[in-house]
């Protein structure tokens, strides 16, 4: 299929998904964002109903915003009609949403959809077929029955041979996984562009004076006790219950350690109920991103209350919440896998446990408790090696030449 553009490079970028929950991908897509809008026009093409404070992200960054009258349901499913029923709801979301995509000029834009090759084939052919189409691989393939891998290295193989698809990944975790999904040409043009942060976010927040009283009598979280953070959603793959166990083991035998949780939404009753099971009253404290504000500051004056930031994940690709953590300065806490390696050095920028493992957990918090020494020298070196490796700016430098290349080749 021939383009014409007389410029060479994408008139229209399209940021796309299509689902409410949001979190670090659309993070990642502010940080692209900000420098796509240099070179041409940026739209953010999403849900109804998306979640008010990243549409007043977006409102910051001057991004317009186009709304699509549907989404998919990605609550979990039990039994085969609820299965079905999503599954119909995912399917009928990627058809409007590509229909929808044709009210753009299409044949000069870039579309950066967040939809993953093995779950949203159709719609990337569909895609590729008439456009220009990137989409971001932030976690590993994770492991299923050896009949799914067949079925995705097909998937991935189709995809893989379509002139105008391409594949950015967040970690070189990610990008090692797709060896022997796709064709091993396909596999060198993989570009990682890391989950990464704004430095100058970062040095203006820790500029601004630090109430840490005021804040912990507004959020109601007890003043004076060592303090266990955690930002992510409150869901099983981020690692919550071990999070809860690990502090219900510490709470035995030190009630000087509280812990809180900050989500981008609200979990269903019976999990917040489930939360305070685990019996530890006020020490522990769960708010939601709204709640602590709608300024990206507000979330890291929280962070900066912090004495421990610790993210027990079981799946992840390399969380934006953990290395702004520690950019602003947190020893940090997280488990061996997939990409949070890459950042988190065992002893160097921060502490690994296995995942799964609540009494490691537990261990490590104490030690950092008792040990300032060490929770000092790993913060300053967390910070030194995040604000090095992981900048945002070169991050989206390189993927708008990408881009940009793609109008080329």
């Amino acid at each position: 299929m021939n383009y014409v553009n007389s410029e060479k490079r994408p008139k229209q970028i399209l940021y796309v998904w299509n689902y409410l929950d949001w979190g670090g991908a659309q993070i990642y897509f502010l940080a692209l964002m900000k420098e796509a809008k240099k070179h041409a026009e940026v739209r953010a093409v999403m849900p109804e109903g998306s979640n008010p404070q990243l549409l007043k992200f977006l409102e910051a960054l001057g991004v317009p915003c186009d709304f699509v009258p549907v989404h998919t349901d990605n609550k979990p499913a039990q039994g085969i009609k609820r299965k079905l029923e999503r599954h119909y709801r995912k399917l009928r979301s990627e058809y409007v949403f590509c229909r929808f995509l044709e009210k753009y000029d299409l044949k000069n834009a870039v579309v950066h959809a967040e939809f993953a090759p093995w779950i949203s084939f159709g719609a990337l052919v569909w895609l590729a077929l008439r456009t220009r189409i990137f989409t971001t691989v932030h976690n590993s393939v994770y492991p299923a029955q050896f009949w799914r891998h067949w079925i995705w290295k097909f998937k991935f193989g189709v995809l893989s041979r379509l002139k105008n698809f391409h594949i950015f990944t967040a970690n070189e975790d990610a990008k090692k996984c797709l060896r022997g999904y796709v064709t091993p040409e396909f596999y060198d043009s993989i570009e990682v562009t890391y989950a990464s942060i704004n430095p100058k976010e970062i040095e203006d927040a820790l500029a601004l004076e630090l109430n840490r009283e005021e804040l912990c009598r507004k959020f109601k979280i007890p003043a004076g006790k060592f303090l266990v953070f955690c930002v992510g959603q409150f869901i099983d793959r981020k690692g919550r219950w071990v999070f809860l166990e690990a502090a219900q083991k510490i709470a035995k035998e030190d009630s000087d350690i509280a812990f809180v949780w900050i989500s981008n939404s609200a979990p269903p009753a019976e999990d917040l109920e489930k939360a305070r099971s685990y019996g530890l009253g006020e020490n522990f404290v769960f708010l939601t991103g709204e709640q602590v504000g709608r300024e990206r500051n507000d979330l890291f004056s929280m962070i900066r209350l912090a004495d421990v930031f610790a993210l027990p994940s079981f799946l992840e690709g390399l969380p934006i919440s953990l290395l702004e953590a520690m950019a602003l300065g947190k020893a940090v806490i997280s488990t061996r896998i997939n990409g949070i390696p890459e950042a988190v050095k065992h002893l160097e920028t921060g502490v690994l446990v296995e995942p799964g493992d609540a009494e490691s957990l537990a261990d490590a918090i104490r030690k950092l408790k008792s040990d300032a020494e060490l929770r000092e020298r790993l913060s300053a070196e967390a910070r030194r090696y995040v604000l090095k490796k992981f900048d945002e700016r070169s991050v989206a430098k390189k993927a708008f030449e990408i881009y940009k290349d793609s109008f080329v080749k």
